[in-house]
């Protein structure tokens, strides 16, 4: 062999050991920060010998850009050509699992059965929610677990995207409280699960990789790739193996929840519900007249508004849990809640991103309550950490 050639050869092996991750001469790729669960036969079942198939990505606003979900949906495409396709994009910006589980119903599983389901909330459980573990449990085992009840038969794949801060937290060899917390979930239910965060930090400490390269929080062209790129060896890891005999079947579920308080039961409940004492309205908002940044997806929603102190309000519901989803602008009060005559609470309605926006939120009114039916009485604060005392409420909550 003449030394141009050799040197050809060697300049292209070169290459393409820069371009292989360090895990590829270790093991698959990605190791196990792609975690096959159990199985997804239900999807492809489905998908290839039903040549239908519906899709549906719940998160925030990671999953509402044209980011990854997009990718993946191009993936199955090519992967099952000869199937028509149902692909839902359920993703909303700047809502937490919380959120999710409480609109679970209304915006994915109400549209008819679900094939395949992709789970997006770790960083606005994080830096949006700052929740609790108790509190990303309880959103998380709220999705799954009601997803799961619904149909026994959906696949599930939870994926975990970073922030600067979470993926300071990976770089010191912890595991970011959100995720740690959904990983516990996911291993009771055995989902699969794509640990996003743990490769990108992964591929920056071998040099593969940088958080620039990546795209930052919302990731770039680079960091969507790598992420369905870890989805499709998922769909390697479950379907490389000819298709199994027999139908669809049902996957396991626990019988008892990881959590007894968990939002598995979640759902919208109209506030037209609600009985008005004094100072409330509904109605769509003159929002012309209301200073700070407003999402189009909800300036048509007719909502349950107060805006002075004294406003008050009851709703009867069923459950463990009530809750209102608002939307949270720069004037923003305080709410005051009683569940069945307890002494009245205070609830700041006013968040961190609420000084330029209108920012949708989940607030939980009363929780930790015996199973049966309740009463809520709902009141406006004379306090107030804002430019206002105002309540809007797209939903009232219950779980």
């Amino acid at each position: 062999m003449n030394e141009p050639v050799v040197a050809l050869l060697l300049q292209a092996s070169l290459l393409l050991a820069l371009a292989l991750p360090a895990w590829s001469a270790a093991g698959p790729p990605f190791g196990d920060n792609v975690q096959l669960r159990g199985s997804l036969d239900n999807s492809r079942i489905r998908f290839e010998r039903d040549a239908k198939g519906r899709v549906a990505f719940i998160g925030g606003s990671i999953t509402e850009m044209d980011g990854y979900r997009p990718m993946v949906s191009d993936i199955l495409k090519k992967r099952f050509p000869g199937t028509m396709f149902s692909f839902l994009n359920a993703g909303i910006a700047s809502t937490c699992s919380t959120t999710g589980a409480f609109r679970l119903e209304h915006d994915v599983l109400s549209g008819g059965p679900v094939d395949l389901l992709f789970v997006e909330f770790a960083v606005n459980d994080d830096q949006d929610a700052h929740h609790t573990r108790v509190e990303c449990i309880r959103g998380m085992e709220g999705i799954i677990r009601h997803a799961l009840v619904r149909n026994p038969k959906l696949d599930i794949v939870v994926t975990y995207f970073v922030n600067p801060e979470m993926l300071r937290t990976l770089e010191g060899g912890q595991a970011p409280l959100p995720m740690d917390a959904h990983e516990e979930v996911a291993k009771y239910y055995g989902i699969s699960t794509i640990h996003l965060g743990r490769e990108v930090a992964a591929e920056i400490a071998a040099g593969a990789l940088t958080w620039e390269k990546y795209g930052g929080t919302h990731p770039g062209p680079a960091g969507n790739t790598l992420c369905a790129s870890m989805i499709d060896e998922l769909f390697n890891r479950s379907w490389t193996a000819p298709l199994p005999p027999g139908a669809v079947t049902a996957h396991p579920l626990p019988a008892a929840p990881l959590d007894p308080m968990s939002y598995a039961s979640g759902r919208f409940v109209d506030p037209k519900e609600a009985v008005v004492k004094q100072g409330w309205t509904l109605g769509v908002p003159d929002w012309k007249a209301l200073p700070g940044g407003k999402r189009d997806r909800f300036t048509a929603i007719p909502m349950l508004c107060a805006a002075e102190p004294g406003a008050e309000a009851t709703l009867d519901f069923e459950g463990t849990a009530v809750g209102a989803y608002i939307v949270a602008g720069p004037d923003a009060g305080i709410a005051e809640t009683s569940v069945d005559g307890e002494p009245f609470r205070q609830v700041n309605l006013y968040h961190a991103f609420s000084q330029g926006l209108h920012y949708p939120r989940t607030v939980m009114l009363g929780t930790d309550l015996k199973p049966g039916k309740h009463r809520l009485d709902l009141r406006i604060a004379a306090e107030t950490h804002s430019a206002g005392h105002a309540m809007r409420i797209m939903e009232f909550v219950a779980n």
